[in-house]
């Protein structure tokens, strides 16, 4: 099966046709051809099973219909995201870390089937708002987590939304990484995500090797794909940054980031992974 949208015709449109009105979903008539109707009765499949609401029918809207084997499009590849691409995206950073970090980065979204290129621009785009340099890095002391005179990041000490139990869990679960994961809850579960188990609880200095680092920056996306993915189909690049950071900081050089990279890069559809 292709990836189906809007205008195309044929057998495998018949099929989804068929299969849409079997699920509840009625397309109108069935006719092999995708038109208004039928894009509209994918969206509501889609809203209603928690995928990405864009009309297009991708290989995770494939199988959410219940086609299988050859009758599901194949995901995307990974868009041309190269050295050169990524130095303009990144235009003050030393062109050594873009050339050692690049790669990891792009082969663990890869390897979590994060390929849509608009999710390959956000990730990059979120290492440029939260590290700068392209290296994974400890968060810097601010008056956001730390208070006069108190003890380095004493303000997240007793944040109870990151699961943190008080000293020195503060310090100890700071933002680290590409992605500046942080508080015990997000080390434990992401921890886990990856194949650590408890590690980075032990260890939380882990989350800066630059491969557990691209692991987690990867996870973390994954985890928030589908809501990413309709932000930035609605070219809402303010909500796509606080779905990862939970607010607007670094939203500047997020917006700047990304916006050179879709210039540079041919855009490719959501679809593959919806």
């Amino acid at each position: 099966m292709r990836v189906l949208r809007e205008t195309m015709k044929g057998d495998d449109v018949l099929a989804l046709q068929q299969r849409l009105k079997a699920r509840g979903f009625p397309p109108g008539e069935i006719d092999a051809e995708f038109g208004p109707a039928t894009e509209a009765a994918v969206i509501a499949f889609q809203r209603g099973n928690g995928l990405l609401a864009d009309g297009v029918v991708g290989e995770r809207t494939a199988l959410a219909l219940g086609f299988d084997g050859d009758d599901v499009p194949a995901p995307e590849g990974m868009p041309p995201v190269t050295v050169a691409i990524a130095a303009r995206m990144f235009p003050a950073m030393p062109l050594v870390n873009i050339k050692r970090n690049l790669p990891p980065v792009l082969e663990h979204l890869k390897g979590r089937r994060l390929t849509s290129t608009p999710i390959v621009l956000c990730a990059l785009a979120t290492i440029r708002a939260e590290t700068e340099g392209f290296v994974p890095i400890n968060e810097g002391l601010s008056r956001f987590n730390t208070s006069p005179g108190g003890h380095p990041f004493d303000l997240y000490d007793n944040r109870t939304d990151l699961g943190n139990r008080g000293a020195p869990d503060g310090e100890r679960f700071k933002g680290r990484g590409f992605v500046q994961l942080t508080g015990r809850d997000n080390y434990q579960r992401f921890g886990q995500i990856i194949g650590l188990g408890d590690g980075l609880i032990a260890d939380p200095d882990k989350a800066n090797d630059t491969e557990i680092a691209a692991e987690l920056l990867a996870a973390f996306i994954g985890s928030k794909e589908t809501a990413i993915k309709q932000a930035l189909l609605a070219d809402d690049l303010a909500a796509a940054r606080r779905l990862v950071n939970g607010g607007d900081h670094g939203l500047d050089r997020f917006t700047d980031a990304y916006r050179i990279g879709e210039r540079l890069v041919a855009p490719a559809p959501l679809a593959p992974a919806a």
